[in-house]
């Protein structure tokens, strides 16, 4: 436990705000261009770099891929307040007769969605524990409520290797690996670069697959020891609940809001529309943002049943996406610096020069979860290291998809060190990040031990 304060004292005292990393990040990166990048020609080198930082804040793509980010997560948490996933909620809450039973049913729901989407799966897992508290609270049942909070937070470990993973989506895109790494890498090497990635060779790989099989599994038996180890709590919990319909009388063109069959009807359009125009890309396994969101957004309209419910959802969910609006820009600043200067080719060339095919998709794990802690954010994370590990695994001859597949594991492993993300939940369970992040360090320990030998054996 003295760990456990120890690391929440060092996240208070030494890091400020994802926004304000953000900034330092930026100056630190244009102090690090000017001093160690040559000048392209113009007198004075700082202002050049500043020009390569404007750039890069507003590349379309990249904004067209935060956009794509925001509504991942929107939609994504707009499901879990439909009242169908509700009532799914309540129903599995009522399983629970002891901790043990709680966070084995917590943990392997909240994984699999997680694993459809992560925006679904943060915000599902934390509902969940906050019901299975309530439940257990009106039926005296005695229950470790920090270890299910825990619980229900562990969809954060797995995300990046699951549908709605930042890296592996974006390369599925026909094109964007190398309109990514135009004016980086040199001819030689984009025409290795192949058109997309599709998801055959990355999320249901067979060893993608089989490394979430054993976490599906060893996670839960993890939590199942803990609960026998550790001691009920004490808390108070009020009903939580998330009212979507509004009390008020209805007039004329009012009525449109609230009609359940313009709703279903049009969510049904969208996703009639959705085969039609992704069922070959749903045979060839190649997901990509738009393809995701649009069957989501007919999926939430259809399950919200009117306008209204669904506005009033996004209404809620849109909060938890102001780091994603306001952090992207800077990220994207960053790579452009990054891109333009020539510190691409630098950074990968010390990888290659320290690097191996059987060790460089290791380095990229760790390295992706220091990253992390300071960008808390795979889609902000992937534009900043992308570039590198690209150009670094080409120059190796290490396959794109292992090398993608270790920066998002290792991304998203040390979520459970580093609380961002962590607090949507903490707000629904009224837990406090000091309460579950004894258990999330256990649990990060055992996903680093999975992820290393699946990368040192696949």
């Amino acid at each position: 436990m003295n760990m456990t304060k120890t690391i929440e004292t060092l996240f208070k005292r030494f890091l400020p705000s994802p926004f304000t990393i953000a900034i330092l990040l930026t100056l630190l990166t244009i102090i690090l261009a000017g001093f160690f990048t040559e000048s392209g020609g113009n007198n004075n080198h700082i202002l050049e770099v500043l020009s390569f930082w404007e750039r890069g804040i507003w590349n379309n793509d990249l904004l067209v891929f935060a956009y794509q980010m925001m509504l991942i997560l929107v939609l994504g948490h707009v499901l879990v307040l439909s009242e169908p996933v509700n009532t799914l909620i309540v129903s599995l809450s009522k399983h629970i007769t002891n901790t043990s039973s709680a966070v084995v049913l917590v943990s392997v729901t909240t994984m699999l969605m997680a694993f459809l989407n992560w925006g679904l799966g943060l915000i599902f897992g934390a509902i969940l524990a906050r019901k299975v508290g309530e439940y257990a609270q009106r039926n005296s049942i005695p229950l470790n409520y920090p270890l299910v909070g825990a619980s229900g937070y562990v969809g954060l470990m797995v995300w990046h290797g699951g549908i709605s993973g930042s890296a592996p989506i974006k390369v599925a895109e026909s094109g964007h690996i190398k309109s990514f790494m135009e004016g980086i890498s040199s001819s030689e090497i984009i025409n290795q670069i192949p058109e997309s990635i599709n998801f055959n060779a990355t999320i249901f790989s067979w060893w993608n697959l089989v490394l979430f099989g054993i976490l599906l599994i060893l996670v839960p038996l993890v939590l199942k020891r803990l609960a026998k180890t550790t001691s009920p709590t004490n808390f108070q919990l009020e009903d939580y609940q998330f009212n979507t319909q509004k009390n008020s009388h209805l007039e004329g063109a009012e009525r449109l809001d609230f009609s359940s069959i313009l709703g279903i009807g049009f969510g049904a359009i969208l996703l009639m529309t959705f085969t039609y125009q992704y069922w070959n890309n749903l045979l060839e396994l190649q997901i990509t943002p738009n393809m995701l969101n649009f069957f989501m957004l007919g999926l939430a309209i259809i399950l919200h049943k009117n306008f209204n419910n669904f506005l009033v959802a996004v209404e809620e969910a849109i909060k938890g996406t102001s780091g994603i609006l306001i952090q992207f820009p800077l990220y994207f600043g960053i790579m452009g610096i990054m891109k333009d200067s020539g510190m691409v080719v630098l950074i990968s060339d010390f990888f290659v020069s320290v690097a191996n095919v059987t060790t460089l998709p290791i380095y990229t794990f760790f390295s992706a979860g220091l990253v992390n802690i300071f960008v808390p954010s795979g889609g902000g994370q992937w534009a900043i290291q992308g570039p590198i590990i690209i150009e670094s695994a080409l120059k190796l001859g290490v396959p794109l998809p292992k090398a993608i597949m270790a920066l998002a594991y290792g991304d998203q492993i040390t979520n459970m060190l580093q609380p961002f993300w962590a607090l949507p939940l903490l707000g629904i369970t009224k837990l406090k990040a000091k309460e579950i992040l004894p258990y999330t360090l256990i649990l990060m320990l055992v996903g680093v031990a999975v992820y290393i030998l699946g990368l040192l054996l696949f």
